[in-house]
């Protein structure tokens, strides 16, 4: 049986302790080292080579995906996180699985599972796919439901909107709703694409069916489907441009 040798990094004593404990409990998952922040998980992971990185994505010195970015060694990646948003950036990287805390035995060991199945010698490591995927605009988006993660194409999106904190994302299948901004959403898609419009809405311009003056200064787009959304004054100049 091959041994896959795995390191925590975490802040959270109480999170700390439950990887600890579960991990002892699979005979083929050995913890080789535990650390409590970002720059001493950098040292750890590139000093011990580990196959397996269970990684806090909120930690003190340095963020999770900073690290992701700065060790060399290329472990697989399975992030810890309290908070839902995160699971864009953990899935759009291409991490094997994340938990979100708090999270028990049961969880722990039905990503186990997954983990042991797709840790395979011909996938490319999760550090891989990070480096590339933080360098290039969203291809994927994904929303949780109850009991399951949906992969949203983003070329099927018509427009987002702002809700709250979060995002519902209007595509071809239905609306889904994303745990994260609006800014942090427009920041990664790609701006040839995607325009955001008012401070409330993008909108994808290859789902655009027509554009139409408003008033003097503004004009209203309408979009496959049927929806619309009065642009403001600055995207409405940047649009006239676009098109001339």
């Amino acid at each position: 049986m091959t041994v896959v040798r795995a390191v925590v990094v975490e802040d959270e004593p109480h999170a700390r302790q439950s990887l600890r404990e579960y991990s002892a409990e699979i005979e083929w998952l050995a913890l080789v080292g535990e650390a409590g922040d970002g720059a001493e998980a950098v040292r750890l992971i590139d000093r011990l080579e580990p196959d397996l990185v269970f990684l806090d994505v909120e930690l003190p010195e340095l963020s999770g995906l900073q690290v992701v970015e700065r060790i060399r060694h290329r472990p697989e990646i399975v992030f810890t996180t309290a908070y839902d948003r995160f699971a864009l950036a953990a899935f759009e990287i291409g991490a094997l699985d994340y938990l979100l805390k708090p999270f028990g035995r049961q969880r722990f060991h039905t990503m186990l599972e997954r983990v042991r199945r797709q840790m395979a010698p011909s996938v490319v490591p999760t550090t891989e796919r990070a480096r590339a995927a933080f360098g290039s605009p969203l291809r994927l988006l994904f929303a949780r439901t109850r009991d399951a993660i949906v992969p949203i194409d983003v070329r099927t999106v018509r427009h987002i909107q702002a809700s709250g904190d979060y995002v519902e994302v209007h595509c071809e299948t239905g609306s889904h709703l994303l745990h994260t901004s609006l800014g942090e959403l427009a920041s990664r898609l790609d701006p040839e694409i995607f325009v955001q419009v008012h401070r409330s809405h993008i909108v994808n311009l290859e789902a655009v069916e027509l554009l139409r003056p408003f008033d003097a200064r503004r004009l209203l787009i309408k979009l496959r489907g049927g929806k619309e959304i009065l642009a403001s004054r600055a995207a409405s100049e940047l649009l006239r441009r676009l098109i001339h």
